[in-house]
């Protein structure tokens, strides 16, 4: 039976450009859609990635949706301790702050110069199925209602991702699991114009105030906050403010933009493939657990999706069995990291501000020789053992 497209993408996000991409880049036809009028806005991310993740997913750098090049982090303990990282260390973790706006603009395009069609305002509001296949979506055009048919549908739609619901997979999140943010693009500061800053312990519960420059002086300054530590929505809000009354770096800025959002900080989903769908990027749950940063899990997770959906194309098979080497590329690259920084997570959640300090303390002395979770756990479990016991066999 002739489809309208191979693969309807459903989101445009980088995830989703990279699937649509990869896939027409393989000569499939691929739509992707958007519901919003603009792609990259309203933002919601705190701009942050690392140059490594960029690599991995072969996408270069251009400075045209580069904001500022980081030259180091600090993480910073409640009582004032700092574990600083220098620019030959830092570019692991975080190696500069974008143009969110510009950058998945760009991606799109690239999608669009690879054969992909869009279509923006153009919203989803149910999978088409037969059986147990999804085989396309109902959707709204700028108002207007239609049927779309496709080999394959790719959800690509955020963290409780409604495609995958429709179709039959449970994306609901308990509140321990979701990270409630807000963040404002400030300016006239006095912070660091080069350095990443995050402060850990209960000015944030269960997440982190972060400060990413932005050039001169002007930054992202936000907080995340889990869920379940908020008695009301507006909370997160008095959090940030709070902080930024306290910090005089910060108290003599001024507001350019506020937004807030939320970030799931879970485990992956258990399914990402069935007949006729699969899942990519915010709507798999590969975001990290502990930074809440999915930029280049959901460029790399995208860049496999692509491929395995334009060799699905080829051979006109979108069956689950045809579309796992997917599930599987994507899990081998990062699952087991995903589920030890989910365990980090849960663990670091019941310490105190005293042995937070006690933490950093002990990172400032020790030798990190780079800036990403994996190695500061190295360093954790060599003074702290107890603290990482439940998941020591994933460091």
């Amino acid at each position: 039976m002739r489809t309208d497209y191979d693969i309807i993408v459903v989101g445009a996000g980088p995830a989703g450009s990279m699937t649509a991409k990869h896939a027409a880049r393989k000569g499939a036809r691929v739509l992707m859609i958007e519901k919003r009028q603009e792609i990259g806005a309203p933002l919601r991310c705190a701009e942050g990635v690392n140059r490594r993740g960029l690599e991995k997913a072969g996408v270069p750098v251009d400075r045209r949706w580069v904001s500022t090049d980081i030259s180091g982090a600090k993480l910073v303990s409640p009582g004032g301790h700092v574990f600083r990282i220098d620019e030959s260390q830092a570019g692991n973790e975080v190696g500069m702050v974008l143009e969110r706006h510009l950058f998945d603009k760009a991606m799109a395009a690239d999608a669009a110069r690879a054969g992909a069609e869009i279509w923006l305002k153009t919203a989803a509001v149910d999978v088409i199925k037969e059986g147990e296949r999804v085989v396309g979506v109902k959707a709204r055009r700028e108002g207007e209602p239609l049927r779309l048919t496709a080999g394959c549908v790719v959800a690509a739609d955020g963290f409780e991702s409604q495609v995958a619901r429709w179709a039959g997979i449970d994306t609901s999140l308990k509140a321990g699991d979701i990270t409630t943010c807000f963040q404002y693009r400030m300016t006239n500061l006095r912070t660091e114009p080069d350095y990443c800053e995050f402060i850990i312990g209960s000015v944030a519960p269960g997440g982190y105030i972060w400060i990413f420059p932005k050039g001169d002086d002007t930054a992202n300054v936000g907080i995340g906050v889990l869920a379940s530590k908020l008695e009301k929505p507006g909370e997160v809000k008095r959090y940030l403010d709070d902080w930024i009354r306290k910090d005089e770096r910060l108290s003599c800025g001024q507001p350019l933009e506020a937004l807030a959002g939320g970030v799931s900080v879970s485990p992956p989903v258990e399914r990402s493939v069935m007949d006729g769908l699969i899942l990519v990027g915010d709507s798999a749950r590969i975001i990290d657990p502990i930074t809440g940063g999915g930029i280049a899990n959901g460029l790399l997770a995208g860049m496999h999706a692509g491929n395995v959906l334009g060799d699905c194309a080829q051979a006109k098979d979108f069956s689950e069995e045809a579309m796992m080497p997917y599930d599987k590329l994507w899990r081998d690259a990062m699952e087991d990291r995903l589920w030890r920084n989910w365990m980090a997570k849960e663990k670091f959640l019941t310490l105190s501000d005293s042995t937070l300090d006690a933490v950093i303390e002990t990172l400032s002395t020790a030798n990190v020789d780079k800036m990403s979770v994996h190695n500061i756990l190295i360093a954790i479990k060599e003074r702290h053992p107890e603290l990482v016991r439940e998941f020591e066999e994933l460091i």
